[in-house]
């Protein structure tokens, strides 16, 4: 849409508001990654075992922004293709996984700007996140051969990811896939097996450095986001398995230069996990998630696909 010269100051409002419009969209890419549902994230696997996987996730849903803000009917479409590598290692006798996750994303945003339509779009490379996860209780490091005669029951784990800020950024555009900053994640899990049905809570910690080169120069800061989550799964006897779970999490207030926004999170998801084997080299996983209570972000649905491949092990 071309702006006369007199319509230029209200223009530039409208593109700096649906810059913030499309910011939402790019920093919830973020969101929607670290709120995942993640069933079976301490199950145990032989020693040496490696994981590859290749997924994609469609992401689409509303943008819920403070009232006073006069952008209405806002609406984000996010497409992401995901590689990822996991190996099973021995931690002082207990068994562990180390991994990298790769996430490329295609994104588009729209919506009314004190009435008026606009739309931004982006593609490129996403901020990768490296894994770490430790089971300190019921899970020894166990070699192919130990392993057929394991049977779970209770787990006690840890996980860390770690977010370095290597994505595609432009500190003169609101439109990045990147974020500028470096962000983690510490999570404590437990699960339990009762038969064929395996209970899971886990609790987490979300932390993040400032983006110190937001919209030219701003400091952006972001407080913690806290997340609690629980899942149950079912296990049939052909190795698929299927589960429902739910994640509240909080928090993740924001701020540019010291002005704090109103865009504290308090939302709720829901969703399930369906893994199906193919051979013993071959799995595929689907998932799909959506929001039950938003209060800010993306109040989005999601569903994906992912192609895992593992090998070694004594496998």
């Amino acid at each position: 849409m071309k702006l006369c010269q007199s319509d230029n100051n209200v223009g530039a409002m409208q593109l700096r508001l649906i810059g913030v419009v499309v910011f939402y969209v790019v920093t919830t890419t973020a969101e929607i990654h670290a709120q995942e549902l993640e069933p079976r994230a301490y199950s145990n696997a032989p020693i040496g075992m490696n994981f590859l996987l290749v997924g994609y996730q469609y992401s689409r849903g509303a943008l819920i922004f403070d009232p006073s803000l006069p952008i209405t009917d806002a609406d984000a479409r996010v497409n992401n293709g995901l590689f990822g590598y996991v190996r099973a290692v021995d931690v002082a006798g207990k068994s562990a996984k180390v991994g990298i996750k790769i996430p490329y994303a295609v994104l588009s945003g729209d919506g009314y700007v004190s009435g008026v339509y606009r739309t931004r779009e982006a593609n490129g490379i996403a901020d990768p996140s490296f894994y770490f996860s430790a089971n300190l209780l019921g899970a020894p490091a166990l070699n192919a051969e130990e392993f057929r005669n394991y049977k779970q029951e209770t787990i006690v784990g840890l996980t860390f990811k770690l977010t370095p800020p290597l994505g595609a950024y432009e500190p003169n555009k609101l439109i990045n896939l990147g974020t500028n900053r470096w962000s983690s994640e510490s999570q404590v899990g437990v699960s339990r097996v009762f038969g064929r049905w395996t209970l899971e809570g886990m609790a987490a910690l979300f932390l993040y450095s400032d983006n110190d080169n937001f919209d030219s120069g701003k400091t952006r800061h972001q407080d913690p986001i806290y997340s609690v989550q629980a899942n149950v799964v079912y296990s049939f006897k052909n190795d698929m398995w299927a589960s429902i779970g739910t994640d509240y999490y909080f928090g993740g207030k924001t701020s540019v230069d010291g002005v704090p926004n109103n865009d504290a999170l308090d939302n709720i998801r829901s969703g399930f996990t369906l893994a199906l084997p193919v051979d013993k080299n071959h799995s595929f996983k689907i998932f799909g998630s959506t929001g039950v209570s938003t209060r800010t972000g993306t109040d989005y649905d999601s569903i994906g696909i992912v192609w895992q491949y593992r090998w070694g092990g004594g496998f």
